[in-house]
Formats: structure tokens, sequence, C-alpha cells
């Protein structure tokens, strides 16, 4: 009864194999979720010999129903993909990026056939990726790739606070011109129906104002008054509970305190800082608009610890209860798991 969340193990060359085997010697993890490992048994093995690091018993599987999810335990579709010899830790390599991108392939197909019920995932390497000849910048344009989803959504989650980005990875200049009536109502819907997706049904959203103190009608910038507003307005008459714009200054920690079930962010950093600062290992990125669960680790491939057994996992795991907290809503499948574990209280 415990969801199964496929796991594509990373980029080789980085952290991601360690904090995959951390995370899954974890009883806690062990007890809510049927994890399965979709990688290289070798890279595997040999991250298991890096300082301080678990021993776990590789079960390689050809299929998730073939899994044994009991402590002590790792189940593996093992793609054999690349060797040891193959690359150096630490280091960008092209090899590696393909690998990566070949696991994420397999998880994806293992979500879309219903064979998997959601996918938590490790950190990949843009530079990697790129000297692999893959032809995205990460997960996220992969994933829509995969799915068929033109324009996935970002979402965050860190204690309870959700944030969604109106603009992501583009400058602040573009980003503040892309701060339009259009694009704020059409993110208004489609965060609400993400939320809903995800079983979230009640509260409000509120959307972040853009210019300090919101503009102060005005005086401080017009955004606010000319399209910030007029979108808030208008989809609140549509029936959206939204509340806008709210000073960037205050509006996380009303959120973090339980006003609003979510906010929107207009910028990359606006969010990225709020959550990051409150609590830096435990806020993950939930994917939604696809047609399954992706939750993902926030931080790099750290290539510069890779190898010495010393990445924290404490993201990898938070990343899987998440999956575990939403898969419900998304596969329609009742899950039998403790309160505890599921949620990491």
């Amino acid at each position: 009864m415990k969801p199964i969340i496929a796991i594509p193990m990373g980029d080789p060359a980085g952290v991601g194999p360690e904090i995959v085997i951390k995370a899954l010697a974890d009883p806690e993890i062990v007890g809510c979720a049927a994890c399965l490992v979709v990688g290289d048994g070798a890279v595997l093995e040999q991250a298991m010999t890096f300082p301080g690091m678990p021993g776990l018993a590789i079960h390689r599987v050809e299929s998730p129903k073939e899994g044994d999810y009991t402590p002590g335990i790792l189940n593996l579709m093992d793609l054999n993909l690349i060797r040891r010899s193959d690359f150096c830790l630490g280091e960008v390599s092209g090899a590696c990026g393909r690998a990566a991108y070949k696991y994420i392939e397999k998880s994806a197909k293992l979500c879309l056939s219903g064979q998997a019920d959601a996918m938590a995932t490790p950190p990949v390497n843009k530079e990697s990726l790129r000297a692999g000849g893959v032809d995205f910048i990460g997960h996220t344009e992969i994933l829509g790739a995969l799915s068929g989803t033109a324009d996935p959504l970002t979402m965050f989650e860190v204690h309870g606070m959700r944030v969604f980005f109106l603009t992501r990875h583009m400058s602040l200049r573009q980003a503040c011109d892309g701060v339009t009536k259009e694009r704020v109502m059409d993110y208004i819907g489609r965060c609400s129906r993400a939320l809903e997706k995800l079983g979230v049904r009640g509260g409000t959203m509120a959307v972040a104002g853009l210019n300090p103190h919101s503009g102060e009608h005005g005086m401080f910038g017009w955004e606010e008054v000319e399209e910030i507003t007029p979108a808030v307005e208008e989809m609140r008459g549509r029936g959206y509970r939204v509340e806008g714009p709210v000073g960037a200054d205050s509006v996380f920690h009303l959120a973090l305190q339980g006003r609003y079930n979510s906010v929107l962010s207009l910028y990359h950093d606006q969010g990225h800082i709020a959550t990051k600062t409150l609590d830096f290992a435990r806020t993950i990125a939930i994917t939604n608009g696809m047609p399954f669960l992706r939750t993902s680790v926030d931080h790099g491939t750290a290539m510069d610890i890779a190898g010495q057994g010393i990445a924290d996992a404490v993201s990898m795991k938070e990343a899987i209860r998440l999956a575990v907290k939403y898969a419900p809503a998304f596969t329609g499948k009742a899950i039998l798991t403790s309160e505890k574990s599921a949620t990491g209280s």
C-alpha cells in the first residue's frame, strides 16, 4: 500500500548516488515509500564505499512489482549505461549527462504507464547535459517534453508554505516586463488548478507585490496599479480566492503563518530567497501540470564534495516525503502510511 516512487539516480559524477543511498537507508523513508532507483549498479556500489556511507543490498528488478521494499534493500532498475572508468567524480562529463537523461526518461515512462506513483529527483548537472548532447537545461524541460506538457508549473514547498513563480530563468529586467495583467491572470488560474490537483482546496492565494510597498499607488512603480491589481480583481470576479498585491516583505511571513495557502512570486529570486532562507535543505520543488507528480531537491550536484560521503540527504528525504504526501491526489489510489513518516514530523 506504500506509493511507488521512481528515483532517477542523478549525475553519476555528483552527489546524487550518495544522497539516494543515504535516503533509502533511513527507516522512516522505507516506512512511508516503496522507492525504486533507476540508474547504474556499478556507480551505486562504488558510492557505498565512500567514507561513512551506509551499505544496502542492491536488488535488481525489471519492474516495480518485483521490488523488495523492506529495510536494508535498494531496489534498482539497472540500465548499465556507464562504468566507473568512464568518468571522474566531481567533473563535468558528457557520458554522465547522457546517462542522467536516460535515468529520467525511464522513470518518466514508469510514471506515465502507472507503474510508479510519482518521481523524486536528485540533481542533474546542466553542463554535463549539454556536453552529452542533451538539448534541455534541466529536469523541468526534460519532463515537459517527455510528458507532452508545454509549460510545466513549478511550486516550492517548505514547512507547509507553497510558492509559485510567475517568471523564472530570465534577467530581472525581462521579469519586470513579464508582469502583465494577462500573465498574472493566467498564472492565478493555473496555480489554483495545480493546488486542487494536489488536494489543496481551502484557503486563499496571495500575489506578491513587485515594487517596494507594492508601489505605494504609483509612487515607486506602476506595475501594481496597471497590471497586478486589475488581474487580481478580475480573477476574484471569476470566483478565484486570491488577494494582492501583498508587499513582498511580508507576504511570505503571512503565508508561513497560515493566512495564505500559497504565494505567487513574480520573479525567480523573490521566491527563492524567501524559501531558502527559511530552510534551504527542506525547500522542495514540485512540478505541476504534468500527467504525473514530480518532486525534487533544489540544490545542485555539488561536484566539489562528490565522493567524500559528506553530502546531506535531508533534501532527498524531504522530496520523497512530499511525493508520498501528494501522490494520492494525483493517482487516486488509497495509500496507507504513518502520519509521522508521510510528513516527516
